[in-house]
């Protein structure tokens, strides 16, 4: 009942509950509909949250909650030494692993696909041990997975393929059988998996049965095995203890490094898969989660406010009749609508967001598993309903009450002042700042980190470099290969723009990648390993990593001249201290190569890592060695066109149907991704706390504004009585300043608990730096006092004689 109607409408056949529900229904909507600006806060402000959150949070379901596409997951996990495994090891162990049911090799190894009338494409895959679908417990959609022995010496090649894959190559259920042709090679198919299915990433589109053989001592295998019974993966100590013993009694290991008896353990397959990004993913959705909680305590003070302005009108309603239930009912429905509308348009913000939210998430190529679907939907609609419900609380408390009705008429011709509604407003402000400082200070920490990690001098410039990975056909010949790399290197390099142009089997910090061993002559063995980096003869010139001693390379190394090598500074400080290295021969081929230079210290491996010890050789020198995976970097007069030239330098290499180019990017973009999630999660937390200090200073301005309102009168009286206005400014300026002093106070309290969940994504800052803190907060001081001095100024400009003679 609304308060006004006659008291035998209570009795009316149909149920007063549900007429009671649709007049208050048709109320709010008009109320709304009469104030537009209000209306329109409050929806936009819960639908960002909610929106925001619906997204991050389908985010993370998928990708930190959902099931990975394995058969229980919980007993498969990955060995210690990640793709350093020796098949020789691997096959020496496979009779039997003390404590598992399985174990599978794998490693990177896909191939190129000629494609008729197209240019040749890099298809994405991994060479795998016979054992592989096994031990993920997945059968396949089609056909069957891998049989023993085919991952022998000699078998027949054969392939499964990815769903995505297989529709690809026209979806046909006969396809089993058939033959494709990958890097040259026949492959038969044998099976499909199903649609779902990944590992070791999403963008996975074949496994191969690899030829393994019991000599090869090339460390380049990953291990992964299901443990046996009952066993858990958290309890296998004596198993590999069992393991690095019969390690130690089958095989000589003369390189420390390559000691599998040293910290032998098994990580869960999940932290292996995704475990990097959960930090960051679950602080994303913290951070959006406390924008949320802003948005509702700032819908929460509107709403309050908009109580205030109806206090006449609730308290004249309530003396004829209407009960505090009724009252409340109202409001619940008037939040409840404002849910529903917000729900919708927060559902609209996660779908046009969403692929914006996922490309700025550190997921990588686990991207392609997340989906916008009607779950997000659904959440939004929740998180909107549930946070107006929330909101509605805070004015239900205060009608709840029956002192705050019964007080308005009493002050109405006072002072106008509802000093529990300004209480509960003024909590509500302190809830926004301490939230507030939250986000800041996260955001804050991470800005800092980045800037230590650009700070950092990775030995090369990188703003005008442009990089194209291709992979050659693994048909070619070493001749072959070579051929075709100074053919794409010519054509390259007679593009416009162009400055220079080289090529390296492996971009510095994407990793260690080959580590050979090195041995000097006439000295004695050194039963060490570098980094090992095949490249061409302009590649010091165009990634400008400067020759400290001797010369680089020149024209007359050839691929018939004596081999010659480079090496770096780190290399040099470690095997030749206190000695020239120019001129020593490294015994790596036969007949060895001599040193002519010594290269300032490129970071292969991590950029937050030391120099690690490389050297460089000519693919000229090293013919018989050349990989099929290579990049070719670019150096340009015009950054700004970088687009352009990788475009152009796509199509230039697809030309020649030589290449399969696998990827196009910058070596700005390589540097980024090794600063690791930080860098790539540091703009949208920023715009985060950007957004809750927006959010924040909306609340300190809008409680100010009611508090001004409601002592409008009082300031009036004080005024005419000889006050000066600019103390009454100042006054108000003061609260607004201390509601924002003492909710930053509460706040970083907090974030000194909550951002140490960061310190994984920090680097050269702590999670703690008073610095950050102090900044987050006069950050806030700064917006508070500017948002309060508004309605500040407005209460110092009261006139009296206007005030007054209101009724």
């Amino acid at each position: 009942m609304t308060g006004f109607e006659p008291r035998a409408n209570k009795m009316r056949p149909g149920g007063p509950i549900f007429e009671s529900w649709i007049i208050d229904f048709r109320y709010a909507v008009r109320r709304l509909l009469s104030r537009p600006t209000y209306a329109a806060l409050a929806v936009i402000t819960i639908a960002l949250g909610a929106g925001g959150t619906a997204a991050i949070f389908s985010v993370v379901r998928t990708l930190l909650l959902d099931p990975l596409p394995i058969a229980h997951e919980e007993k498969v996990g990955v060995f210690w030494f990640q793709y350093s495994w020796r098949e020789e090891e691997f096959l020496g162990l496979r009779p039997e692993f003390p404590g598992f049911e399985r174990v599978a090799a794998y490693r990177p190894g896909g191939g190129t696909m000629e494609v008729p009338d197209g240019p040749m494409r890099q298809v994405r895959g991994f060479g795998v041990s016979a054992e592989l679908f096994d031990v993920l417990g997945v059968p396949p959609m089609l056909g069957r997975t891998f049989r023993p022995g085919e991952d022998v010496v000699g078998a027949e090649r054969v392939v499964v393929l990815s769903h995505a894959f297989w529709q690809e190559l026209g979806g046909d259920p006969n396809m089993i059988g058939n033959p494709i042709r990958l890097g040259g090679n026949a492959f038969t198919v044998v099976g499909v998996m199903p649609r779902g299915f990944w590992f070791p990433n999403p963008t996975t589109r074949i496994w191969t049965a690899v030829q393994m053989n019991p000599r090869n001592q090339s460390g380049q295998y990953s291990l992964i095995g299901r443990v046996a019974g009952n066993q858990s993966i958290d309890h296998m100590e004596a198993s590999l203890a069992r393991i690095t013993q019969a390690l130690g009694e089958k095989f000589q290991y003369n390189d420390p490094q390559w000691a599998r008896t040293r910290n032998p353990s098994i990580t869960p397959v999940r932290d292996v898969l995704v475990g990097d990004m959960r930090p960051s993913l679950l602080a994303t959705l913290v951070a959006m989660g406390v924008i949320l909680l802003i948005g509702c305590s700032n819908v929460a003070s509107l709403m309050l406010g908009q109580v205030d302005t109806r206090n006449t009108e609730l308290a004249v309603r309530t003396a004829l009749g209407a009960n505090r239930e009724r009252l409340i009912q109202q409001l619940v429905i008037e939040s409840l609508l404002i849910g529903l509308i917000a729900g919708v348009c927060g559902a609209a913000v996660a779908a046009a967001g969403f692929d914006v939210l996922v490309a700025s998430l550190p997921i990588e190529t686990l991207a392609e598993t997340v989906r916008l679907d009607w779950t997000v939907f659904w959440a939004s609609m929740f998180s909107a309903i549930a946070s107006a419900m929330l909101v509605s609380i805070i004015p239900g408390i205060a009608l709840w009450r029956g002192s705050y009705l019964q007080s308005t008429i009493q002050t109405m011709r006072t002072s106008g002042v509802s000093k529990r509604g300004g209480r509960l407003e003024g909590s509500l402000v302190v809830a926004q700042m301490a939230l507030a400082v939250i986000v800041l200070a996260g955001a804050g920490l991470l800005i800092r980190s980045v800037e230590n990690l650009r700070s950092i001098n990775p030995g090369f410039h990188v703003d005008d470099v442009a990089v194209v990975d291709a992979v050659l056909p693994g048909r070619f010949t070493p001749d072959q290969r070579l051929r075709a790399i100074q053919n794409v290197l010519t054509s390259l390099d007679a593009l416009p723009g162009v400055r220079s142009v080289a090529a390296v089997q492996k971009l510095p910090l994407t990793g260690w990648g080959d580590n050979w061993g090195i041995a000097v002559r006439e000295r004695p063995p050194l039963n060490a390993t570098t980094a090992f980096r095949m490249v061409t003869a302009d590649y010091f010139t165009t990634m400008r990593i400067p020759i400290i001693r001797g010369r680089n390379f020149e024209p007359s190394d050839r691929q018939n001249s004596e081999r010659v090598v480079i090496i770096n500074e780190a290399l040099a400080d470690k095997f030749f201290p206190g000695e020239d290295p120019i001129g020593h021969v490294l015994e790596t081929f036969e007949g060895g190569e001599r040193i002519v230079g010594v290269a300032g210290n490129a970071l292969e491996a991590d950029l937050t890592d030391a120099p690690v010890p490389a050297r460089y050789m000519l693919y000229e020198h090293v013919a018989p060695q050349i990989y099929a995976r290579l990049s070719f970097v670019l150096r340009t007069e015009d950054p700004d066109r970088m687009a352009v030239l990788l475009a152009t330098a796509r199509s230039t290499i697809s030309q020649e149907k030589q290449f399969a180019v696998d990827r196009t990017t910058t070596m700005r973009h390589v540097v980024d991704l090794a600063m690791g999630p930080t860098a790539q999660i540091v703009t949208l937390l920023s715009l985060l706390g950007g957004l809750a200090l927006i959010l924040g200073s909306v609340g300190v301005y809008g409680v100010i504004w009611h508090y001004v309102l409601r002592r409008s009168r009082d300031y009036a009286i004080r005024i005419a009585l000889g006050e000066q206005p600019a103390r009454v400014l100042w006054q108000v300026v003061g609260r607004g300043a201390t509601l924002v002093a003492v909710g930053s106070a509460i706040g970083v309290g907090a974030s000194f608990a909550l951002t140490r969940l960061l310190s994984s994504l920090l680097y050269g800052i702590e999670p703690t730096d008073t610095l950050v803190m102090a900044a987050a907060v006069l950050t806030l001081l700064l917006v508070g006092v500017l948002a309060a001095f508004v309605p500040a100024r407005r209460a110092s400009l009261t006139d009296p004689a206007v005030v007054l003679r209101q009724p």
